[in-house]
């Protein structure tokens, strides 16, 4: 997959941009607040519709010199699929729900864009993977999934509206200080199949992707520390039906559903340590690119698809020795479309010169 165009409309700080890129390195270089990270969300956009810095839709919209945003942000691509070209545009009126085209043809749920264009982007807002709780993992691990797996998305919906609907109903039962457990029991089925589907899927996942991970760490490392992930979850004990069961009254006096993969997590230790207590900014960065290098690795084996690879500040916090391994790596494992942004022009330019690729570098 290569991104050949894009164009941003009223798109964050940009009022109206264009580039036509590399196939191969693509680098943008400016100040801090030039727009260079927002340049790496307009092509998140194209993959997945959406922020990868968690912005909603509306706050992207462009302010003007008044204050007063625009109507209307729009992201379009121009994006070869290895047999033709196809045009992805992205558009958010201020007083409309968002549209999603492919070759001028709206899709009719942002979920049947998913997987189209696979990207993997590692930023300094990866580092909340390390720090924040559960919710945070749990958002990647099923991103990752999802980018490959159609049956995984449509489950995980399911289940989450499962849990909220099941979630209303014992506020219900609290508010109006009454409970019927035949009503409750309506959920049982659908939170087993669903909830059991992806605890199954994410097992699966983290099973394959694990040696990965410790293989691209090594590398970046040059082998000094081994790193393990870890996956949390109460369905390795129990099953769905008895976790529900044995939490009933619990759920009850909580008035939301205690248990269930929506409490999973993932364990990130270092030499059988916690990697977010022991872990200096360099050993935790370095985990985080070996984490998306495998994603990346493994999106491209499922599907047949190099994903695009979006480098935002990448080279921050990294020691000489780390940036020359991770630079060896990519120019080895041939990563496809790759978009770097960084503050220092010299220093990418010393980089990119390392990689034997085609490079255009852009100043924003």
């Amino acid at each position: 997959m290569v991104i050949q165009k894009l164009s941003l409309l009223n798109f964050k700080n940009h009022r109206e941009k264009s580039f036509e890129f590399s196939p191969q390195i693509n680098c943008f270089v400016g100040n801090n607040g030039a727009g260079k990270t927002n340049v790496l969300d307009g092509l998140h956009y194209l993959s997945v519709a959406k922020s990868f810095l968690g912005n909603t839709d509306l706050n992207n919209i462009r302010a003007s010199a008044d204050g007063v945003s625009e109507d209307f942000f729009t992201v379009e691509g121009q994006i070869f699929d290895g047999e033709k070209e196809n045009i992805i545009k992205v558009q958010m009126p201020k007083d409309a729900k968002k549209i999603i085209k492919k070759n001028d043809k709206p899709y009719e749920r942002i979920a049947d864009h998913i997987g189209f264009l696979p990207s993997v982007i590692i930023s300094p807002y990866d580092s909340n993977l390390i720090s924040d709780s559960g919710e945070s993992r749990r958002r990647f691990l099923d991103a990752m999934i999802s980018q490959t797996d159609s049956e995984y998305l449509f489950n995980l919906i399911q289940y989450q509206k499962t849990v909220q609907q099941r979630n209303a109903l014992l506020k219900s039962f609290a508010k109006n200080r009454y409970f019927d457990a035949g009503n409750l029991e309506i959920y049982n089925e659908p939170l087993i199949k669903f909830g059991t589907a992806i605890f199954r899927k994410r097992l699966e996942f983290l099973d394959a992707i694990l040696p990965l991970i410790q293989n691209y760490y090594e590398i970046i490392s040059n082998g000094n520390e081994e790193v393990s992930v870890i996956y949390h979850s109460d369905l390795k004990e129990n099953s769905f039906g008895q976790l529900l069961e044995e939490n009933l009254e619990k759920d009850r006096m909580l008035t939301y559903t205690s248990k269930g993969i929506h409490k999973d997590d993932l364990i990130f230790e270092m030499n059988g340590s916690s990697l977010k207590r022991t872990g200096s900014q360099g050993q935790q960065k370095s985990f985080l690119i070996a984490l998306k290098l495998s994603q990346m690795n493994r999106i491209k084996e499922l599907t047949g698809k190099t994903p695009v690879l979006l480098l935002d500040d990448i080279f921050d916090k990294l020691d000489d020795t780390r940036v020359s391994q991770l630079i060896e790596l990519v120019n080895r494992e041939h990563f496809g479309q790759i978009f770097i942004t960084d503050t220092n022009k010299e220093r990418t330019e010393s980089v990119v010169r390392k990689i034997n690729e085609e490079s255009r570098i852009f100043e924003i």
